[in-house]
């Protein structure tokens, strides 16, 4: 096994927050201080790297190492690779159970769901879903696992107890990710292709809503949501949207959009500093980190980074 030393490239004052990014075509993550908003570290990893999730309590780093048919468990103050975890062929999104334990991870190329202990690192269940699943995510009781499938274009119900399918709903065309929010009464998904958000009722699996996107000057075919994230209190989504290189912000209790914000090229993921005062987007073609201030509604800085970043998550340091 290799073990990899992370490059330092700059060296910072004082321990500060930090937003860990994957590089697709780098297989690299760069580690930006929150405080500075500058590139800290670049860590090398497996071949495509697009996933990414912390431990709950931080002292690991799972990655999706696609290319590589793995995931990879690094320790975040080295930048070690401690360990791969069977997850699989070509994993691209996974989600991380409330227990801290099981790992469930979308493997696009064989259309299952792989159910890992990260603990005993064995595989527990490999479940059927839809053609090229991809999103993730898990109710916070931890009851309910989601996996959403591009090709087929629905949203999979997975009771983690028995760790089968219960359910199957319709999105619309390639649906990308997947959250629980309003304390897991509601599943939302967005679809790429579709350019809508679906939003469920958990309880009956019934669509409440769908939202729509309008940016003008845009062609609707560039429209194209796929990450979102919730502000602190729910009130507010901001979405990314795609090749149409803005941010959406939707009111999350009427499901209307009320902004739409200028950010780089391709945004896809995106991640939240520790008080959610500031949102940092990944976009994909232009190679950079956007800085949203949330409360304004407007992009601050933009953080160069490696060749197709990808994924985002939030590392407290302090």
């Amino acid at each position: 096994m290799r073990y990899i030393l992370p490059l330092l490239l700059a060296a910072s004052p004082a321990l500060a927050d930090e937003i860990w990014v994957t590089n697709e075509k780098d297989d690299t993550i760069s580690v930006i201080d929150v405080e500075t908003q500058e590139v800290v570290r670049t860590i090398e990893t497996g071949e495509r790297p697009r996933g990414i999730t912390f431990a709950h309590d931080y002292s690991v780093v799972y990655i999706c190492a696609s290319d590589s048919d793995a995931v990879q468990v690094m320790d975040p103050e080295t930048g070690e690779i401690l360990h791969d975890l069977p997850s699989g062929e070509d994993p691209e999104q996974f989600v991380l159970h409330p227990n801290n334990r099981h790992l469930y991870i979308a493997n696009e190329d064989d259309a299952i769901t792989t159910v890992v202990d990260t603990e005993s690192r064995t595989v527990i269940a490999q479940i059927d879903v839809g053609i090229e699943p991809e999103g993730m995510a898990v109710s916070p009781d931890g009851a309910i696992a989601i996996t959403t499938s591009e090709t087929t274009n629905m949203a999979h119900w997975i009771d983690t107890e028995t760790q089968e399918l219960f359910a199957n709903t319709l999105v619309d065309s390639r649906p990308r990710h997947a959250e629980f929010v309003k304390d897991g009464t509601e599943l939302w998904v967005s679809a790429e292709i579709g350019g809508t958000i679906s939003v469920f009722d958990v309880e009956s699996q019934a669509e409440l809503a769908k939202i729509e996107f309008e940016v003008q000057g845009i062609h609707p075919d560039r429209v194209q949501p796929v990450g979102f994230e919730l502000t602190e209190d729910e009130a507010f989504a901001f979405v990314a949207l795609g090749p149409s290189n803005h941010v959406a912000v939707v009111n999350a209790e009427t499901y209307e959009v009320e902004d739409y914000i200028l950010v780089g090229r391709r945004v896809w993921h995106m991640a939240f500093n520790g008080d959610k005062s500031l949102l940092f987007t990944t976009n994909g073609v232009s190679g950079d980190v956007s800085v949203i201030d949330v409360e304004n509604r407007e992009a601050t800085n933009t953080i160069k980074v490696g060749r197709f970043p990808w994924g985002a998550a939030y590392r407290p340091t302090e």
